[in-house]
């Protein structure tokens, strides 16, 4: 039996104060013991994060990691055994920001993936088109070619330690939404990719929707078979909006 999970990508937002002003509202927030909860701060707060949430029952995870597991000579960048050292138990991987802005390659991502997965973190790996190659009729083509990266590198069972986030491009940040069953189609044709591999891999798989979720509209969006929660942007940001959407998710 899958669990439903939220997670909330903060991005680059935060800063001490206004950090420690929204652990305040995730700590009063109901918890549903049914629904797995985890926020991903950027790594300047992460170690905040842990402290403050410690006892919570929130995960706590990272935007991204290094391609190496381990420390070394990689400026700028944070190894995985340093955020599982830290409390992470979680890391995005493949977020179509980095992918796009940052430029980073599907060899990239294998690397990450990997080393994540080495120092026993959870890769929270995200998939999705762009507007134009949904208009195209080629999401599908897409996602399953960015699942395959992986798969590929390092066999459907991988992912019996990872997660996977459909976030369509065009939906994210901007107020667009898939309808419920736009993203049901796309979380059933992911499953049953994996289906064709291994079926108890792809029965336990968590999938998780993202781009403009709000408590609005996660109801409708979690009540989808194949849809086992969120990746929240903005509202995750809003202890209060973050809380509810949670509630839909355990309901």
């Amino acid at each position: 039996m899958r669990r439903p999970m939220v997670a909330g990508n903060w991005k680059m937002h935060g800063t001490r104060a206004g950090v420690a002003e929204l652990l305040e509202g995730l700590n009063n927030m109901p918890m549903s013991s049914e629904v797995e909860v985890a926020v991903f701060p950027s790594a300047l707060h992460v170690a905040q994060v842990i402290d403050g949430l410690e006892g919570s029952g929130i995960a706590v995870g990272a935007q991204n990691s290094a391609i190496q597991s381990e420390q070394g000579a990689l400026t700028g960048e944070v190894a995985p055994s340093q955020l599982a050292e830290t409390g992470c138990k979680l890391v995005l991987v493949g977020h179509s920001e980095r992918r796009q802005i940052i430029g980073e390659s599907e060899e990239v991502l294998q690397q990450k993936f990997a080393a994540a997965q080495a120092c026993g973190l959870k890769p929270v790996l995200c998939v999705g088109e762009t507007l134009e190659e949904r208009e195209a009729g080629k999401t599908l083509e897409v996602v399953g070619r960015q699942l395959s990266s992986i798969i590929e590198a390092f066999g459907v069972a991988a992912f019996a330690n990872a997660v996977v986030a459909y976030e369509p491009v065009w939906a994210i940040g901007t107020g667009l939404t898939a309808s419920p069953q736009q993203a049901q189609d796309v979380h059933a044709a992911i499953r049953a990719q994996f289906a064709t591999k291994d079926a108890e891999v792809a029965a336990n798989l968590q999938l998780l929707y993202g781009g403009s979720v709000k408590a609005a509209n996660a109801a409708e969006l979690f009540g989808m078979p194949d849809i086992d929660g969120g990746l929240i942007g903005g509202a995750s940001l809003n202890a209060d909006e973050f809380g509810a959407i949670c509630r839909a998710a355990g309901n």
